[in-house]
């Protein structure tokens, strides 16, 4: 739903989503036209052979760390060479919920037990015993197995299938753990920071949904949100399976998430503001899921790449930047919420210093959570409350070892009491040895070297005073899965004030838009500044992303640390709409965004601002002149809104549209429609799309557009009807369909165009796809089919005595398609993927009743 604004980068497509890290377990297929490259000097071909899955530098490291013992070391590190067991996840709101449990328990989990796998596994599949209902699944094989055993051709089969419908979600065993600590109801505002590819995502829709009636939305929603463009499409085509209009999915740097808090002063004084005054003053989440950017040698058993590029940077380079997502989740957390932080890496730098430095920055508003008594069967391990640093192969048990020249890269929350250079300054401030340094705090003139060569046990080590055991470590041979990191965090109180550093900005002209960087902008991940204001917000500028300067990088879901420069942007009257002003000042976190605000430009203004443009543009168009740069504005304002590269987000309103549609579907007044359609287009003259927003997503909508749009939302809402292209559909007398995904929401409202089709029927239209009127078994139902006005209808599974009855009753168990009813035929609108589905569930059922 993303789109390509002028001069942008083109739509991502399908080829970007394909994996660019090499599968290293899979053996290449062998080049004909090659020489000798795979044969021994007898001339006999050697096996091939996986990279070498060691590494000193990891072994060194995670002993002296003592995440494990020494006594299970070994076996520690044996499974860790061994590929990871496929899982998945049944949609636990999925219509066919029970029914896919139900052939997994009796069927598949007593056909394949022939095929189990060597190791230490009874069953070939398994429901995971921690997860809730039987809904999470386990798997003996690898997905390397599952592809080219000709045994578990049909149960690998099944898992496409039931994954690209939606139906299921084949995801990480390890990767469902943190959404069941975040406690989410359906009534709760959910933020997923980093969320991409999606399927913590998926998980969470699936719990806000699952008390939801047919017809019914939740009162929740989820933002889920990612940096990367091309990633938000991948979130986009992952999260689209479960068709929800609970789902809003932005393009933000996690640190800089913007708050949209709306200076309520300027609307009660404004007339226009008025009218735009929303629901809700600012964005605030009930829970929010912190699963960062990590180093992700907890994923290992699946990507064993990160073997040879292991290296203790790679953690110490993230704890900055994973500070600072953590304190921006907290800041957007409510009282009382709930905050999940997790990695996919092992490395204590990443994990409990990052956990202790939220709560020693958060000075008693957080508190960790003990869930120790939460998922019993879950076998996990406490959190360390001591560890070291290691930095260019040097141990370092406090930060006094940690040379002036380092301090940059090794900094004081990395290390367990948090201690910073000003505490060491004064700890050594009657050292024979102390000296001025040039930042003006005194402190050891100790050379790194010097460092090496003492004995580790010289120097204190450091427990951290935090109950970092109420965090929990999930190790790969405890129960057969990769490796996470998890901590849960409540909010007891708003947090304390906070210092904002200095912006030093030269005035710019509304004609010379140089790239500046906020004060928060990642510029080094190896020099991170986090006494910077955590949780400052990304000004509402355009944000444009060079795809090629991401970092190398590992984590379960692949996330990204990438670099962005950001353009400042003035509005007319040549106010400049960044951060600060460049001045020291204290902000409580309420009025955090307050001078985010003063500057943006209403939706009206932006509005008649475009209009103006436009009217100006035509004129000059008609003068033969125009200036260039003042021309590439207008049209930002006229096309993309307020993003670059995004296309706008735009309230359909259209009562002519809107009324045909009503009409010709005869969709019930208690379905609110006016004011919860949403186009990408700002031309509504050409509207392809309209899309379906909930109650909460509309508040969330309204909001953003109250504080001039801060929000870069790449994809929102429920696609709900869609324009019927073809020469029969533009002489129908309603010219929008109803999409299959928006279908379930609004079946239960439709009262015209919607028939019963008995089983046997429904099955020859799902193998024939199109079926001449007089063709029907069922010849009623033929007559009743052609006497539909033309366009799009819904035909409804019968059940019982009567499957064709005209009394329609919608509940959970319901199927239902949409078809065009042509002037000779009745025709299916379903992909061939949907077809093949739903005649499976249709043959389950009929041998059932019988």
């Amino acid at each position: 739903m993303g789109g390509k604004g002028r001069g942008g980068r083109a739509r991502t497509q399908r080829k970007h989503f394909r994996e660019n890290r090499e599968n290293v377990w899979k053996r290449p297929r062998p080049d004909p036209n090659s020489g000798n490259d795979n044969k021994d000097g007898n001339g006999n071909t050697n096996p091939w052979e996986p990279f070498d899955s060691q590494s000193p530098a990891f072994n060194e490291y995670y002993k002296e760390q003592g995440i494990v013992t020494a006594e299970e070391w070994d076996t520690f590190i044996e499974v860790l060479r061994k590929p990871l067991p496929a899982a998945f996840r049944i949609n636990s709101s999925g219509q066919f919920c029970g029914e896919i449990r139900a052939q997994l328990q009796n069927d598949f989990m007593k056909s394949l037990k022939a095929e189990v796998a060597d190791g230490d596994e009874a069953e070939a599949i398994r429901p995971l015993p921690w997860y809730p209902e039987n809904l999470a699944w386990h798997s003996n094989f690898s997905r390397m197995q599952l592809r080219k055993n000709q045994a578990l051709e049909r149960f690998h089969e099944f898992l496409k299938l039931e994954n690209e419908i939606g139906n299921i979600t084949r995801q990480e065993a390890v990767s469902m753990v943190p959404p069941l600590f975040l406690d989410v109801h359906p009534s709760h505002y959910v933020l997923d920071m980093c969320a991409a590819p999606g399927s913590k995502t998926f998980q969470l829709l699936e719990i806000i949904h699952l008390s939801s009636k047919p017809g019914g939305l939740p009162e929740g929603l989820v933002v889920a949100n990612d940096l990367d463009v091309q990633r938000c499409n991948l979130l986009i085509h992952q999260t689209k399976r479960m068709c929800t209009a609970n789902l809003i999915v932005t393009n933000h740097e996690a640190q800089h998430f913007p708050g949209c808090r709306a200076n309520i002063n300027f609307f009660n004084a404004s007339a226009a503001g008025n009218e735009l005054k929303p629901q809700n003053s600012q964005l605030s989440f009930d829970r929010v899921l912190c699963d960062v950017p990590c180093s992700g040698d907890g994923t290992l058993r699946k990507a064993p790449d990160i073997w040879r590029k292991w290296n203790a940077g790679m953690g110490n380079g993230l704890h900055g930047l994973q500070v600072q997502i953590g304190m921006r989740g907290a800041s957007l957390l409510k009282v009382g919420g709930r905050m999940v932080y997790s990695t996919c890496s092992m490395n204590p730098v990443e994990n409990e210093a990052v956990v202790a430095e939220l709560l020693r920055k958060s000075q008693g508003s957080l508190e960790l959570v003990d869930v120790s008594n939460e998922l019993p069967q879950l076998v996990r391990r406490s959190g360390l409350k001591k560890w070291r640093v290691r930095d260019k192969g040097v141990w370092l048990a406090s930060y006094k070892q940690v040379n002036e020249c380092r301090q940059s890269v090794v900094i004081p929350s990395m290390f367990p009491s948090g201690r910073s250079r000003k505490n060491q300054a004064e700890d050594n401030h009657n050292s024979e040895l102390g000296e001025t340094r040039l930042d003006g705090s005194t402190g050891s003139s100790v050379d790194v070297a010097d460092a090496a060569v003492d004995p580790l046990h010289e120097f204190d080590e450091e427990v951290c005073e935090f109950p970092l055991e109420r965090c929990m470590r999930i190790v790969p041979h405890d129960q057969n899965s990769g490796a996470f990191f998890i901590a849960v965090l409540h909010k007891v109180s708003p947090l304390p004030a906070a210092t904002e550093k200095p912006i030093n900005q030269k005035s710019k002209s509304a004609n010379d838009r140089s790239h500046c960087k906020l004060p928060q902008a990642i510029t080094d991940v190896d020099s991170v500044d986090i006494n910077a204001i955590d949780g400052m917000d990304e000004s509402p500028s355009e944000v444009e992303i060079d795809l090629n300067k991401q970092g190398d990088y590992n984590s379960a879901d692949e996330k990204s640390p990438s670099k962005r420069p950001v353009e400042d942007v003035k509005d007319d009257d040549g106010l400049d709409s960044s951060a600060a002003d460049g001045m020291d000042k204290q902000l409580s976190e309420a009025g955090l965004e307050d001078n985010l605000i003063d500057n943006e430009v209403s939706e009206n203004n932006l509005e008649i601002t475009a209009i103006k443009d436009k009217a100006e543009e035509s004129k000059e168009a008609d003068d033969g002149g125009t200036d260039p740069n003042k021309s590439t504005v207008k049209r930002k304002l006229q096309i993309q809104g307020k993003w670059k590269g995004v296309d706008p987000v735009v309230l359909f309103k259209d009562e002519t549209v809107i009324d045909s549609i009503k009409t010709f579907y005869g969709i019930n007044e208690s379905f609110p429609l006016i004011g919860h359609l949403v186009t990408r287009n700002s031309d509504t003259n050409h509207v392809k799309r309209i899309y379906y927003i909930s109650k909460s997503v509309k508040d969330v909508l309204e909001l953003n557009f109250s504080v001039g749009q801060q929000l870069k939302i790449t994809s929102i809402g429920l696609k709900m009807f869609e324009r019927q292209s073809s020469r029969e559909g533009s002489s129908a007398p309603c010219s929008f369909r109803i999409s299959s995904e928006g279908l379930p929401v609004i079946l239960p409202y439709i009262t015209k165009q919607i028939l019963t089709i008995s089983p046997v029927d429904f099955k020859h239209l799902l193998i024939y796809e199109s079926i001449k009127y007089a063709d029907f078994v069922d010849a009623a139902f033929g007559e009743k089919a052609s006497n539909l006005m033309l366009g799009c209808c819904v035909i409804v599974l019968g059940k019982g005595s009567n499957p064709s009855s005209d009394v329609i009753k919608v509940d959970e168990s319901t199927i239902a398609i949409g078809c065009w009813k042509g002037r000779a035929s009745l025709s299916v609108m379903l992909t061939a993927i949907d077809r093949q589905e739903l005649l499976g569930r249709l043959s389950n059922r009929l041998e059932h009743d019988l």
